[in-house]
């Protein structure tokens, strides 16, 4: 009688090695260990599936020193599909919901589905084609509207080839053409950011992708920087000049909040702007369904307000203190 390794039968043991394939696939440097526990088998099983990988001519580097394991080799190349059903949900998932983001993708990445389901086997098929996604919008979300598509490939290879871009931007008071060196791209609140370095001003940006457009490429290369705060994503959520504009809303006000530029743009909601007034204070303006539920966003910032315009909005906090005061009063 053959005797299988691990698993009990052939078929499971192929199983195996394609889930290690699929986990080698992410260009993640991984111990035995670490592989042994996400297929829940030994460490030797683990070696003899990769040694029968590279015997089918994957080329699996083993990694010595602090920080070593095993990776998938650059010039490794995986096969057309190598899901296991969590990953073949994933796809399913964002190739539904990204025209949500993207704007002229939508036929695109119903194709791509339709492919990716087509190349899989049928037990993964099953997972992808057990739900459909669709997307409504929530009043206390504010997304932009979807950006295009071609925009972000073209500014996504700029980074990737580390070249510079020169874009028109309408995102200042007046539309200006820059010269920038793009470092990263970053979706937050439903928009779209570039994190980029400004050298004709020596200065960092974070601009949003929807209100600039490319240019023809420089062809000029330059070499990447440190980004503030060390993430990308920090950088932008800190940023109060990052482009954003006020949305239309029924009701719209502004107040002063005595709390820094940085610390506000993080936490205000999507659709409003931050200006710089001191080191430490900063004017909010914001929109709501009603000034009722304006009134309670500013408050939400836990700090003093002044200057709040317009008298709808003053009016609408006294409502609000009043109604406290009574329910507070009944409560006691």
């Amino acid at each position: 009688m053959t005797a299988f390794p691990e698993g009990g039968s052939m078929a499971v043991t192929s199983a195996r090695t394609l889930r290690l394939l699929s986990i080698l696939g992410i260009g993640a440097t991984l111990t035995a260990e670490e592989l042994a526990e996400r297929l829940g088998v030994s460490l030797r099983t683990v070696r003899r599936d990769i040694d029968t990988l590279r015997e089918l001519g994957y080329e699996i580097e083993a990694v010595r020193g602090v920080g070593g394991g095993y990776r998938l080799g650059r010039a490794t190349r995986l096969p057309p599909v190598v899901f296991d059903e969590d990953q073949a949900v994933a796809a399913a998932v964002a190739l539904q919901t990204v025209p949500t983001i993207l704007s002229g993708i939508r036929e695109n990445s119903a194709r791509a589905l339709a492919t990716l389901q087509q190349a899989m086997p049928a037990r993964s098929r099953i997972h992808t084609e057990s739900f459909s996604v669709s997307a409504a919008r929530n009043y206390w979300e504010f997304p932009a509207a979807p950006i295009d598509a071609e925009i972000i490939r073209v500014v996504g290879g700029a980074i990737n080839r580390q070249h510079v871009v020169c874009v028109d931007y309408t995102g200042e008071d007046e539309p200006a053409t820059l010269t920038l060196e793009p470092h990263d791209l970053v979706v937050w609140a439903a928009r779209w950011y570039l994190v980029a370095f400004e050298p004709d001003t020596d200065r960092w940006r974070a601009m949003r992708v929807d209100r600039l457009e490319p240019r023809m490429p420089t062809g000029r290369t330059f070499d990447r920087r440190d980004v503030p705060h060390g993430d990308p994503v920090a950088f932008v959520m800190s940023t109060h000049d990052r482009g954003d504009t006020l949305t239309e809303w029924p009701c719209c006000g502004s107040a002063l909040v005595a709390l820094p530029a940085p610390i506000v743009a993080r936490f205000a909601p999507g659709g409003s702007t931050v200006e710089h007034d001191t080191d430490s204070s900063c004017r909010l303006t914001l929109g709501a369904w009603s000034w009722a539920g304006l009134a309670g966003l500013l408050l939400t910032f836990d700090a003093d307000i002044t200057d709040i315009e317009p008298a709808e909005l003053r009016q609408a906090l006294r409502s609000l203190r009043t109604r406290i005061d009574e329910g507070l009063r009944r409560a006691t």
